[in-house]
């Protein structure tokens, strides 16, 4: 089975962009960092961080945060557990397996810190963190290859870190979004553990970048088309690459049997369309959807909300939803 052309057509609603969204891009302009087109690996990753330390939410307070280090497939892999506030260390919580943005390129735990405590506090939950390997140095499918070990891993330590093995989702944002609803697909498939739900948060799903909106004119963005091609160059050793549905699960034979979504997109990014193309595929093959269009934000808000009030109030609404879902299929 071929994808269907008319999940290549949807064009997402947009709207003049969020006043809190403007004041990230005035002070990424007033920066002077070059675009990431035109920087090292390197420099895009120090770039990165210090944009992102400047425009997160404080970290709230939670339970428990721990580092934890565990056998991956090649050497150590790093993870990071949070706990709800106000949960105790002998209860037995739902868990999200978070997976950070940054194109396969950048990104690490601390660049999605608050974000994932965010989540863990509003979804009354555990979180775990992935800090995956990086390309270009370790390109497809090493990112994808790590989430699956994490999965496992998550799977068969449960009981030690007191997190329900039959209350597991996963999420991510951006190019986690893209590992999250792979591995989603794998776990209905048995490759992998099941996972009971998916949080995907402008998610890239189709690395052909045939969709309208890489079209669209959208320079001094959060992200670019030119950046989106850039970012694929680094994580991909090849064009063909980019029609394996590991990389891009838009391409999946069938997205029937994956388990519940909350999908997020945002007009201003060249990712929206083929983020509700996925949105939409789902829901066509029967799977339970909530799809979050946001017309008036950019690309990577989530992790902004020290300046875009808009985060937070997303991050209740996903945490709401993973909780309505988690108290649904608790089970006896």
């Amino acid at each position: 089975m071929t994808l269907q052309t008319r999940y290549l057509t949807v064009v997402s609603p947009i709207a003049p962009i969020d006043a809190d969204a403007l004041r990230v891009l005035e002070m990424a302009r007033a920066s002077g960092r070059p675009p990431i087109q035109d920087q090292t690996p390197e420099e895009a990753r120090q770039a990165y961080a210090r944009g992102r330390k400047a425009v997160a939410a404080a970290p709230q307070p939670v339970a428990l945060s721990r580092d934890i280090r565990i056998a991956g497939p090649d050497g150590s892999l790093g993870l990071r557990l949070y706990r709800a506030q106000g949960s105790t260390e002998a209860e037995m919580l739902p868990v999200l397996l978070y997976f950070h943005g940054g194109g396969w390129v950048l990104g690490d735990l601390e660049s999605h810190d608050a974000v994932c405590r965010g989540l863990a506090n509003a979804g009354r939950c555990a979180v775990v963190a992935v800090d995956y390997r990086l390309a270009p140095e370790h390109r497809f499918p090493a990112a994808l290859e790590d989430g699956i070990a994490a999965l496992r891993w998550l799977h068969d330590h449960s009981v030690e870190f007191r997190v329900d093995p039959r209350r597991i989702a996963v999420g991510g944002d951006s190019a986690g979004g893209n590992l999250a609803a792979v591995l989603a697909l794998l776990g209905r498939d048995r490759a992998v553990p099941a996972c009971c739900f998916q949080v995907l948060i402008y998610p890239s799903t189709d690395l052909t970048l045939g969709h309208e909106a890489h079209r669209r004119p959208i320079e001094d963005l959060a992200l670019t088309a030119e950046a989106m091609r850039w970012f694929r160059a680094q994580y991909l050793g090849s064009a063909a690459e980019s029609l394996d549905w590991r990389a891009s699960p838009l391409h999946a034979p069938t997205l029937r049997g994956a388990p519940p979504a909350f999908v997020v997109t945002v007009g201003h990014d060249p990712l929206s369309d083929e983020g509700e193309a996925y949105a939409t595929r789902l829901r066509d093959e029967g799977v339970p959807v909530i799809h979050r269009h946001l017309p008036d934000q950019i690309h990577g808000f989530l992790a902004m909300g020290g300046v875009i009030r808009r985060a937070g109030v997303v991050i209740e609404e996903i945490g709401a939803s993973l909780d309505a879902h988690w108290a649904s299929d608790a089970g006896p």
